[in-house]
Formats: structure tokens, sequence, C-alpha cells
């Protein structure tokens, strides 16, 4: 039988992770997919580990960043769907079957997000697929609600690359993930470009997988966290974002700046996050700007309207975080 998905793992000094990652794979109930190892320039005895265990990989001399490793894979893949899998990950048996049953529903789905959960709390979301807001904040819908919840498929503004499928030829159509931004909203970013060409992004909830979060960085703040999504969050507006559109956000985007600045400047990481501006400003024109094109006005306008509504969306999860309403859909 012919394979229909390629999962792509990228790699980057990540042994720890490897071994449980391949066995959850290996429980699959849809066997028929091929797999693929990234390495980012790894020097922890992964790319000993991957020649061992005789697991198709790809090495690279030096760490390209999340994007550059996923780009290297999607190359290298023939198969029509690409599954972008971070090692720290370990997804449940249906996974693979899950995902690919969702993208046949519709040539029109560009993307679906998996329902992950927080492998160390198992009774807590992890991603439920990205959202993003008028604000110019991302973030990931459900995430610290009841993984009893989010039980429904529905559209979602991007999906989370850390473990998500993807149709392959469309990438031909948009470009790639952006390796300008080398991590951090990269998948925002690259569902955006899939929105303004007529695409969707859904959520699949019948796709499980326990994540542990953060297992490259480290942590959720860190110095390079910081900054890089500050840098990478004036790339993401400045090229999706029209001249006009641009001008009719700036108020909110400039409003979402400085309540981050006052919350960076809290737990102690403001001058990363100017820092990170700065360099955003400075080099926003070496990203490849998206072109306007007069056929795709309604697609502005669809998304103009999620950015709002995603604005709503946040508020509500936020409150909800705060008066521990457990009410999950």
């Amino acid at each position: 039988m012919k394979k229909k998905v390629t999962i792509i793992i990228p790699n980057y000094n990540g042994l720890k992770f490897m071994e449980p990652c391949m066995k959850a794979l290996e429980t699959q109930s849809d066997k028929n997919f091929e797999l693929l190892v990234v390495d980012n320039g790894s020097t922890d005895g992964s790319v000993e580990w991957l020649k061992e265990h005789k697991i198709p990989a790809v090495f690279l001399e030096k760490n390209t960043g999340f994007s550059g490793a996923v780009n290297v894979g999607i190359r290298h893949a023939k198969t029509p769907y690409v599954i972008l899998l971070n090692n720290d990950t370990e997804p449940q048996p249906d996974y693979v079957k899950e995902l690919v049953r969702m993208m046949d529903r519709s040539p029109k789905i560009f993307s679906a997000s998996s329902k992950m959960i927080q492998l160390h709390h198992k009774e807590l979301m992890d991603d439920a697929g990205d959202m993003y807001s008028v604000l110019g904040w991302a973030y990931q819908r459900g995430v610290g609600q009841s993984s009893r919840g989010y039980k429904k498929p529905r559209s979602v503004f991007a999906a989370c690359a850390g473990a998500a499928i993807y149709r392959r030829e469309v990438f031909e159509e948009i470009g790639g993930f952006d390796e300008a931004h080398f991590a951090y909203l990269e998948d925002i970013d690259v569902g955006y470009r899939a929105k303004i060409h007529g695409y969707e992004n859904v959520y699949c909830p019948s796709a499980v997988v326990y994540h542990v979060g953060s297992g490259t960085s480290g942590s959720k703040y860190n110095s390079f966290k910081v900054k890089l999504a500050a840098r990478n969050n004036i790339y993401l507006n400045y090229k999706n974002m029209p001249a006009l559109q641009l001008l009719l956000n700036l108020f909110p985007l400039i409003l979402g700046i400085f309540v981050k600045y006052l919350f960076f400047r809290k737990i102690g990481f403001e001058s990363d996050y100017v820092e990170g501006l700065k360099e955003g400003l400075r080099t926003a024109r070496t990203t490849k700007k998206v072109r306007f094109q007069m056929p795709r006005f309604f697609n502005y306008v669809k998304i103009e309207i999620e950015l709002i509504l995603g604005t709503v969306l946040y508020i509500w999860e936020f409150l909800r975080r705060k008066l521990k309403i457990d009410r999950p859909f």
C-alpha cells in the first residue's frame, strides 16, 4: 500500500526523549507511514543513537532551528501528507490514523492540529490548536484546562507544529516554514499564509498526543525564547498584513506590545523583550512579505474577523483560568 504520510521529527540534543517517542510510534494502529528524523547538529549522542537503531535520518552540521529542520524534512518527503512531531511527545495509538482521516475530508484543509495533553499532568490540556488575536498575541487554545474537554473538531487559526499534520503540496504554493523565524511563531505564520490563500486549519480531538513541553528550550520563559518570540511577532504581522490592515490594527497591536512589556518587566525579562522588538523592526524587511492580491480580499476580511474573535476567546480563556471555570468544550 502506498504510504500517505511522512512523520518528520526535528531533533536537537533530545536523546532523552527519543526512545519513548519511538516506542509510542511503534504502537500506532495505522503503521502506513514513513519516518524521518532531522537532526540539527546534536552533540548529546543523538546521532550515534539514531545510527545504531537504524532510524531514517538526515544529519545537519549545525542547528538550523525548528524551521530549517522541518523544511529539510518536508523537501525529503514524497507522501501527500507530512506530520511534524516534536521529540518530547508520545502519540497515542490512533494518532496517525485520526489525523490522516481528518485531512482526507477536504482538499481545502491545509493542517490539522492534534489534542495535546501535558505528559506529566494528564488531567490538563497543553494545546487544542493555536489562535491569534488582533492584539498580536498568539496563544494555545485550552492550555491548562481539563483534558476531559475539547472533544469537538473545529476551525483554529493555525495548527501547533509540535504535533500536527500538513498537506505537503500546499507548501509549494505558499512557501515552507520561514527560516528567518528560526523557532517560535513559525507555525502561526505558515497557518496565516495558508488562510490568505484560502485554506483551512482545523483541530482534530481524536488524535491525542502527550507532550512534555519546553523540552528543547528548557522552560516556559527564558531570555532566548522571549527575545526570539518578540522579534518573530514583528515579522509575523509585517509579512502577512497588507499596509491597510496594519494601519487598521495599529492601535491594538501597540496596546498588545505595551501590555506584554509590563508582563515581562514583572518577571524580569523586559530588556530581552525590548531587544527582540528592536531586532524585529531592524530586520523585518529580510523576511518575504506576502504580496496582496485583490482576488483574496475576502480572505483578508475573514482573517480580520478571526483576529477579533481570537481576542474575545483569549479573554474568555483567561477568565476561565482565573475563576477556575470548568466548562470544557
